[in-house]
């Protein structure tokens, strides 16, 4: 089935910073390119790919992140891009959650005065990204393969977050039913959160596609096209239009107006 003349989006990938310009622009989809450290952000956000949006990054779980940030490299950073991918907590790393939480504030005070689209982990610290988010509020919050529980998820709708899903999120229909359409986007995580696919690729969320569809009784086309509405919203709030390539800027130039809402559905889903 056709989905639409938008491309896949992808909001959430890794990719070698080394592979050719070529080789990205095969994969046909706008995907949303997230780095580790400042020091691998500084050499992303010199590349000039017309679909891959690459982000200034500080990954949580990671020492080497949080030795080698600085606010004001990071401001510096950020002027070259419209995304931060990816920052957060993880309450499974080796790194002191203190730690952890001094880097997050930092960035996010940079943020609440230069908002950007901000990918966000949470791996079991969901409770305190939120608090994090509520203590120094932004606008373009992603939450990035987000597990938190109904009542968390419905925290952070509150306070205006969005979520990125990939596949292995989108089998789990009690999370899907929490989350509003309308502050859905999908994403991969490739190589970590598309490891069951049969073509595992940066782009590839034809899988995130196809059970969201089923999730909400829509078609896929309608599901391309809630995302790109999302993202168009996102890029409003952050007002960071001129930072994204022109060939994005006319993918959300060309979208349709956003269908009336319709009622949530409370239809089983995919299982998984």
């Amino acid at each position: 089935m056709r989905t639409s003349a938008l491309p896949p989006l992808d909001l959430h990938a890794h990719i070698d910073i080394s592979v050719p310009v070529d080789d990205l622009a095969g994969l046909g989809a706008v995907v949303f390119a997230a780095t580790r450290s400042l020091t691998e952000a500084a050499r992303a956000v010199q590349r000039h790919d017309s679909r891959i949006i690459w982000g200034v990054g500080v990954h949580p779980g990671l020492a080497r992140s949080h030795t080698g940030f600085d606010p004001t490299t990071f401001t510096q950073l950020i002027d070259h891009t419209p995304l931060v991918s990816e920052i957060g907590l993880d309450g499974k790393s080796r790194v002191p959650l203190d730690r952890q939480r001094a880097t997050f504030r930092a960035v996010l005070d940079v943020l609440a005065h230069n908002p950007r689209i901000t990918s966000v982990h949470s791996y079991a610290a969901c409770e305190q990204v939120l608090d994090e988010l509520e203590r120094s509020p932004a606008p373009g919050m992603v939450l990035h393969w987000w597990l938190g529980t109904p009542a968390q998820t419905a925290r952070a709708v509150r306070l205006g977050c969005y979520f990125s899903v990939n596949a292995s999120a989108a089998r789990k229909t009690a999370l899907l039913q929490t989350i509003p359409l309308e502050r859905l986007l999908t994403e991969t995580d490739h190589p970590f959160g598309d490891r069951s696919s049969a073509r595992p690729l940066p782009g590839n969320i034809a899988a995130v596609e196809q059970a969201l569809a089923h999730h909400h009784r829509t078609t896929l086309r309608d599901i391309r096209q809630a995302v790109w509405h999302n993202l168009a919203t996102l890029v409003r709030d952050t007002r960071c239009a001129t930072r994204l390539s022109r060939q994005v800027r006319s993918h959300l130039a060309s979208l349709p107006p956003r269908p009336a809402r319709r009622p949530p559905c409370t239809g089983s889903g995919p299982t998984g």
